[in-house]
């Protein structure tokens, strides 16, 4: 951005500084200044400017102009030009049919006008010295006055030729296979999501970025119709990347022009189109969509309060400090309105101290969209004061570190999983609606954002798979061919009004598993692998049941970005923690997947209510274990938990373990039967077991299993 201090200077004829300690200060305030250039006696400096993205505002002369009177305490003067009375005529029509991503629309009809070379228009021969130190080529009083408008104020503008609009405006989304020519040159076919300026008839141009050919002004025009309008950032910029343009006017919308700039735009363009000739016929068309009137131009004051001021921003070098005063000076200066009725009236009668607690209701101005908070407020006050001003010391802090309510539990379940092969990752926060839709538990609960960087990243995540399965993608095409990934992090549901936060677990895995001896050879991971894994986090936590089930395919309660006939629920203590298993075809087909992958997703808000299961150590008994091995046939129905959950039930103290030894089908069992080898381990720890103990423990372990739908085997 270049900007010249001869612009400056007459705004603000009484700046007391030469222009490098100029650009010092204004560097020392976040308006950086990259370069200075001597332009000659009289001409005084150019700036190369750096505006970083959230100081739209600033993009323009009169926006640094007001920037240094806020430095310097100067009065900077309001922008108004006098126009000439308009005759009468018939009022212009304007509609505004997207009204999500156009808030305001004005429009005034010039008829008569000569199109040519400018005239001195304003500061006389200054506008054309302005123009040349800028390297701002004249064209004709048309492009010179939409240029200027930008240059001074920083609001696109444009001119249509009046008489080649067919019937009136309309503010829209275009209609497939609509094309446009725009101004330069290229035909364009139009995308059913671009955001257009047109007639009644036809399509007029790419709004906030580029005209079109068909309505540009040429010699010949006679009649004009001077737009300025405020265009949604994210709608703007989604049509200039559609169509692979960058302009000035796609440059400063994109970043949240200012709502009510238009007006006074406007008039600038239409005074120097008039000078000319001409006149202005009918009213001036101003049409505004009140929804975005009230989160732009018209937001809710925002509460500031002194105490919280001198909280966050500490000591100052200046013994003073920054006083009420100060804090209704610097935020004055920068456009806020500032109300605190009672605390005036107190420092006019000398009952109010310096540093009293004030608090103010503060208005926030309509070129400033970043500030929306108290901290933000708080913020501008210590820029604009000076950051070098403040002491270089640290606040007192003497209540210590304290840990989150669930980091212990959270500490455990990421060394399990790294003890499980496992690596920590992390994606982003934010995912795609379509992603969202697909692995919310709660679909309508998705938390859009407010001006989102891309379609991709458009909502916050409501779930931590979609992180997970890009990063799992990323991996696998980049041949990496063993993945293994987890993702401790926050997922978030709600409204744009009440956004809520909850811990989430997600889990990933693709790949085989090495050979660990000739008995148990390389294979690739499979379901039973990943369901380990679960059994193992789950076995950190204290709960007395956990099971895994899953519901018929048609029911449609299984998550849609798993395989509804290999995943499972995870259940505990009659809640559902969470979902695993293998990667829906579809799903695996949409990413370009190939291997089979593994995935799941735990609620650990869920699981962080549980407490941590804490070792218990023991003393190794001394004496001799006893083993007994019970071969036992099961029909098909009767599945190993229930016999562990019989064993268990026993509750017998010298029962120290007992396992699943052998498991095979013979053919002398029924069709629906198979046999298990049941180990079981009896140990005292300070006796030598007994032989009639044994057989009674021996009888109810047989008794245990019969219940269960067990029999010994003949």
């Amino acid at each position: 951005m270049k900007i010249l201090t001869k612009w400056l200077r007459a705004y603000l004829p009484g700046l007391p500084v030469d222009d490098a300690q100029l650009a010092e200060d204004l560097t020392l305030r976040g308006i950086a200044v990259e370069g200075i250039y001597d332009l000659g006696a009289g001409n005084g400096s150019l700036y190369e400017m750096d505006i970083t993205t959230n100081r739209v505002d600033a993009m323009n002369h009169y926006g640094v102009a007001r920037e240094v009177a806020a430095i310097y305490g100067l009065p900077l003067p309001t922008l108004s030009y006098a126009l000439p009375e308009a005759k009468p005529g018939a009022k212009f029509d304007v509609k505004i049919e997207a009204e999500d991503a156009c808030g305001r629309f004005t429009a005034r009809v010039l008829r008569g006008v000569n199109i040519g070379e400018s005239r001195n228009w304003f500061a006389g021969a200054e506008v054309a010295t302005y123009f040349g130190l800028l390297e701002q080529k004249k064209i004709s009083n048309a492009v010179d006055a939409t240029n200027f408008a930008w240059l001074l104020m920083g609001q696109p503008t444009h001119a249509f030729d009046l008489d080649k609009i067919e019937g009136g405006i309309v503010v829209r989304r275009a209609r497939k296979g609509e094309k446009l020519k725009t101004l330069d040159g290229i035909e364009r076919t139009l995308d059913p999501e671009d955001l257009i300026v047109a007639d009644h008839v036809k399509p007029l141009g790419l709004a906030g970025v580029m005209g079109g050919w068909d309505s540009m002004i040429t010699p010949a025009t006679k009649n004009v119709l001077v737009e300025a309008a405020w265009f949604d950032p994210m709608a703007v910029r989604r049509t200039a990347r559609r169509h692979g343009l960058h302009t000035d006017a796609s440059h400063r919308f994109e970043r949240g022009a200012d709502f009510n700039a238009g007006e006074t735009a406007s008039a600038i363009v239409t005074s120097i189109l008039l000078a000319n000739g001409g006149h202005i016929e009918g009213e001036f068309v101003d049409v505004r969509v009140p929804a975005i009137e009230a989160r732009t131009a018209k937001r809710k004051p925002v509460a500031l309060a002194l105490s919280e001021v001198h909280r966050i921003l500490g000591t100052t070098v200046d013994k003073e400090g920054i006083t009420a005063e100060t804090v209704e000076k610097v935020l004055g200066a920068l456009g806020c309105g500032l109300k605190n009725q009672q605390v005036s009236a107190l420092r006019a009668s000398g009952l109010a101290s310096q540093r009293e607690d004030s608090e103010w209701q503060v208005t926030l101005p309509s070129w400033r969209l970043d500030i929306e908070r108290e901290i933000d407020l708080i913020e501008e006050v210590a820029r604009v004061y000076g950051y070098n001003r403040f002491a270089n010391t640290l606040h007192a802090f003497g209540e210590g570190v304290k840990a989150l309510p669930w980091a212990a539990a959270e500490a455990a379940v990421r060394a399990t999983l790294r003890a499980a092969g496992f690596h920590e990752a992390i994606a982003s926060t934010f995912c795609s609606a379509a992603d969202a839709a697909l692995a919310a538990p709660q679909p309508g609960l998705i938390v859009p954002l407010g001006n989102p960087l891309s379609e991709e990243a458009g909502v916050l995540r409501p779930s931590l798979v979609p992180g997970m399965l890009a990063m799992i993608a990323g991996n696998l095409h980049r041949d990496v061919s063993d993945v293994r990934l987890f993702e401790l992090g926050t997922v978030f549901s709600g409204t744009t009004e009440k956004v809520e936060e909850r811990p989430a677990l997600a889990f990933g895995a693709a790949g085989t598993l090495p050979e660990q001896s000739t008995l148990h050879p390389a294979r690739d991971l499979d379901f039973h692998d990943v369901k380990g894994v679960v059994e193992h986090v789950l076995s950190r936590f204290e709960m007395s049941s956990v099971y895994f089930d899953r519901f018929p395919a048609e029911a449609g309660l299984t998550p849609a970005w798993l395989h509804p006939y290999r995943s499972a629920r995870i259940a505990a203590e009659g809640t559902t923690m969470g979902w695993f298993g293998q990667l829906h075809p579809r799903e695996a087909a949409a990413r370009k997947l190939k291997d089979v992958v593994l995935v799941g997703e735990i609620y650990l808000d869920r699981l962080y209510k549980l407490p941590i299961r804490k070792p218990a150590a023991r003393e190794i008994s001394r004496f001799q274990p006893v083993r007994r091995d019970f071969s036992l046939v099961l029909g098909a129905e009767v599945a190993w938990e229930k016999i562990d959950s019989a064993m268990q039930a026993l509750a017998i103290p010298e029962l120290v373990d007992w396992r699943a030894r052998e498991l095979f089908r013979d053919p002398k069992l029924g069709a629906n039967e198979y046999a298990l080898l049941l180990g079981v381990t009896f140990q005292a720890p300070d006796r030598t077991l007994r032989d009639d103990e044994l057989q009674e423990w021996q009888a109810q372990v047989v008794e245990a299993v019969g219940k269960a739908g067990a029999r010994l085997r003949g």
